[in-house]
C-alpha cells in the first residue's frame, strides 16, 4: 500500500538557539542530483517502478503545470511500493548506485572554516538521506549538516511504506518556508541577516530559489532551464568543485 499524508516530519540537528554572532552567510542546498551525482527518486523510479518513459512524461506534466509535483511524486514513488520493493531493498539498492558530487566534502570543510551553516533542503525523505549521508562523507563531517526534508513510515512488516509530506504545499515540501524557517532561526534580527545561498537541479527548487540572494543551478538540468524560461537570476555550476 501506499500513500501520502502531511506531517512535521523530524529536522537532522536544527540549531537549539541563535549563535551568539549571525553567520555572514547560509548555503542551502537540494539533495538529489545536486549533492548527489544520481538523483535517488528517479533511480527507483526508472528502475524498480513505472519506468523512465512514464516518469518523464509526467515530468513534462510538471513542467507545463497540468500536474502538480506532489502528485506526480506520489504516483512516482508509489510505482516502487506497488512492485513489491520494500523500503530496506530501494535503501540498499540506491548505496549501491548513488555517488556524491565530489567537491561536497571540501564544501562542507570551507563552511565550517568560515563559521557558514550547510543546510540540506530535500524533497526526498529522511531515512533514505539519512542513509546515504552516513556512507557517502566521513563521519567527522556528519554533525555539520542539517537537513530539512519529507519522511517516510512502513506501518507494518509487509514491506508497504508510505512517503509523509512535510506540509501542505503543491510541492509536498516547500522549500522557501524550510529556508524561511532555518533564516529565522540564525537571524532572529533581521537587521543582522546575511547571504542565503542556494544550491539546486529541478522544479522542486523554484521555490528556494525565489527566497535566496544567490540561486546555483546545476548544469545540465530542468531549474538552467526554468530560470531561463521564467526570468529568474542564476549562476550555473557543473560541480561543487567549481
Amino acid at each position: 500500500g501506499y500513500c501520502c499524508h502531511r506531517s512535521q516530519a523530524s529536522d537532522r540537528k536544527p540549531p537549539t538557539h541563535p549563535p551568539m554572532t549571525p553567520p555572514r552567510a547560509i548555503v542551502f542546498t537540494d539533495w538529489d542530483g545536486t549533492v548527489t551525482l544520481q538523483d535517488s527518486n528517479d533511480l527507483l523510479t526508472d528502475n524498480l517502478g513505472m519506468g523512465h518513459p512514464q516518469r518523464m512524461a509526467l515530468n513534462d506534466r510538471i513542467l507545463d503545470g497540468s500536474l502538480s509535483f506532489r502528485d506526480a511524486f506520489a504516483l512516482m514513488l508509489g510505482s516502487v511500493a506497488a512492485n513489491g520493493h520494500s523500503l530496506p531493498h530501494c535503501i540498499e539498492y540506491l548505496l549501491q548506485n548513488v555517488k556524491l558530487d565530489p567537491g561536497f566534502s571540501d564544501t562542507i570543510e570551507w563552511c565550517v572554516a568560515n563559521d557558514i551553516p550547510l543546510i540540506v533542503v530535500s524533497r526526498g525523505m529522511d531515512v533514505i538521506l539519512e542513509t546515504l549521508l552516513k556512507k557517502l562523507l566521513r563521519p567527522q563531517l556528519h554533525p555539520f549538516i542539517q537537513v530539512y526534508s519529507n519522511h517516510v513510515e512502513s506501518p507494518n512488516s509487509a514491506g508497504s511504506w508510505n512517503i509523509v509530506y512535510r506540509d501542505d504545499s503543491s510541492f509536498g515540501h516547500d522549500k522557501n518556508q524550510s529556508i524561511q524557517h532555518a533564516a529565522a532561526l540564525y537571524y532572529p534580527d533581521p537587521a543582522t541577516r546575511g547571504t542565503l545561498f542556494y544550491c539546486g537541479d529541478g522544479v522542486s527548487d523554484v521555490s528556494a530559489a525565489r527566497s535566496c540572494d544567490l540561486l546555483f543551478a546545476k548544469q545540465g538540468h530542468d531549474l538552467v532551464d526554468i530560470c531561463k524560461r521564467d526570468g529568474i537570476n542564476y549562476l550555473e555550476f557543473a560541480s561543487f568543485h567549481a
